[in-house]
């Protein structure tokens, strides 16, 4: 076991208490739930006014404990969160489908401070334990300023050969060129910071929602940071309407199966994750399950939305009425409104199922996919001594970049696992894993919402490895549906010869005709 250091040792780390407020609500979300529940049941529409004691009390009771929760589902609340963990958000905020986050980007902002949640003082977690935790944090930042200046000159140069830009220049390409250059360096290098590194965040959810996470609050691999979060929100509500939860005994679950001794027998962190990697077979995204007469099912689900025999319509007429965006406007809109049409919903009869190895951070983007869930690790049950981690492209090409981020891995796991040795509580060493720790899932979607995935994260712009794991589904499915691969790709390869602008990105185009070439095209940086 490493020396003990001493508290005044430790890197200077900003740390703060979770800061949560409310920026918009339902004037009367209780007596409004009421109101429509009282609704179902009137000639006329109920108004949260005429909400009495009495029908607080019994409909109350009645649509709550009877599981008829949708009158919960009404009212919204936005809340602004500050000061909350990467962890926590990837664990728990966004390990379902039902919110919208607008939250900060580390691909995008650059985080110059060390600002990061740190466990409150406790029996397991002493000054000592304190320093060697922030002493960790406070080197990741140290690799991440270090990785961003040394892969600004490289993703610079590799920029500037897309863009053509040189000496004689424009000033304003080549300023472009420079912005671009080191929100790449920046996109990297967070690959070493912590997942306790705090992020700020617009989150909305339904009334039902927030009762569902409070229950919840502990079902995560974060629980002390989740009660104290979901907690603040719900002292947030109960300010301005005390009975949405006053009325309801929803406080948080306590005894969880997850970690009850049975769910753990036999677990072996080392001996999944070999076994994991041997399935995959080198892949980043394997397909491991799928609707075997997925495009026959599909063609029969179109042809019942429109009222078509088979012999007017048979399956390859179909399938390119659905999927060809010179006969389907709806594949050309970026709104996403494929489960709004009738004959678009055709497409969410076929499933298809993956297993994929991607780093942390970029499932945290992954995850915001929320009609494509995933079946995701708790890490507090498959944490490895070893290091785990994905290293991506620019670094593994520059042997200086590769060295600092190595000992970047080398250290997180070394004070992870001091921690752990010192009797810390899984939950809170687990904060120091970085960014780039591999994440271990199996992800399933309907070809209607894949689709919508395929085609964002086809795209250049795409986070990496989400670009890397989409290109292998793609590849996989057209392998066994031969006849689908002419309908995938990036929004410019769809809509090239059919309608204008071919690249919807705007001032974001990636520079490079991918339409012309795709999917035989390399991806540079």
């Amino acid at each position: 076991m490493a020396s003990e250091p001493s508290p005044a040792s430790a890197a200077s780390v900003e740390t703060a208490r979770p800061r949560v407020s409310l920026r918009n609500w339902f004037q009367h979300p209780y007596d409004s739930a009421i109101a429509a529940a009282r609704t179902c049941y009137a000639p006329r529409l109920i108004q949260p006014e005429e909400i009495t004691d009495k029908q607080r009390l019994t409909i109350g009771a009645g649509t709550f404990y009877g599981g008829h929760h949708t009158v919960y589902q009404h009212a919204h609340f936005e809340f602004g969160l500050e000061n909350v963990s990467r962890q926590f958000v990837w664990s728990f905020l966004h390990a379902h489908p039902f919110y919208n986050s607008e939250q900060q980007s580390q691909r995008y902002v650059r985080l110059d401070r060390a600002q990061a949640y740190v466990p409150e003082p406790g029996e397991h977690f002493g000054p000592a334990e304190r320093a060697i935790y922030e002493r960790a944090v406070g080197r990741a930042w140290a690799h991440y300023r270090e990785l961003t200046e040394l892969l600004t000159p490289d993703a610079r140069r590799i920029l500037a050969e897309i863009w053509h830009v040189g000496e004689m220049s424009h000033p304003k390409r080549a300023q472009k060129v420079e912005r671009q250059a080191e929100k790449r360096a920046i996109e990297v290098a967070r690959y070493v910071l912590p997942v306790a590194a705090f992020t700020t965040m617009v989150h909305t959810l339904s009334g039902i929602v927030l009762h569902r996470l409070w229950r919840m609050a502990l079902a995560s691999d974060t629980p002390a940071e989740g009660r104290a979060v979901i907690g603040e929100m719900v002292a947030r509500v109960r300010e301005v309407d005390p009975q949405f939860f006053d009325r309801f005994a929803t406080e948080p679950l306590e005894a969880l199966p997850e970690w009850q001794p049975e769910a753990r027998a036999g677990a072996d962190a080392e001996a999944f994750a070999c076994e994991f990697d041997e399935r995959l077979g080198g892949r980043v995204s394997k397909l491991i399950d799928h609707s075997p007469q997925a495009l026959e099912t599909v063609a029969a689900a179109y042809r019942a939305a429109v009222g078509m025999p088979a012999c007017a319509c048979p399956d390859t007429e179909a399938i390119d009425r659905l999927l060809n965006p010179a006969r389907n406007p709806y594949r050309l809109e970026t709104l996403n409104v494929g489960v709004h049409s009738p004959m678009m919903r055709a497409l969410e009869q076929a499933y298809f199922s993956f297993a994929k190895k991607i780093s942390h951070t970029a499932d945290s983007q992954d995850q915001r996919h929320r009609m494509v869930p995933g079946a995701r690790p708790l890490l507090t049950l498959t944490d490895t001594r070893a290091p785990d981690f994905v290293t991506p492209r620019l670094i593994a090409g520059n042997p200086q970049a590769l060295e600092i981020y190595r000992q970047a891995m080398e250290e997180a796991w070394a004070a992870k696992n001091e921690l752990l040795d010192r009797g810390v509580p899984a939950e809170y060493a687990l904060y120091l894993l970085p960014n780039a720790k591999s994440i271990r899932l199996v992800e399933s979607g309907s070809l209607l919402h894949l689709l919508h995935k395929w085609t964002m994260r086809t795209c250049f712009n795409a986070q990496e490895e989400i670009y890397q794991a989409s290109i292998e589904e793609v590849e996989q499915v057209c392998a066994i549906h031969p006849s689908l691969g002419r309908y995938l790709g990036p929004p410019c390869y769809i809509r090239a010869g059919v309608t204008t602008p071919i690249c919807t990105e705007g001032s974001h185009f990636c520079g490079i005709k991918v339409w012309q070439d795709f999917p035989k095209i390399d991806r540079p940086i």
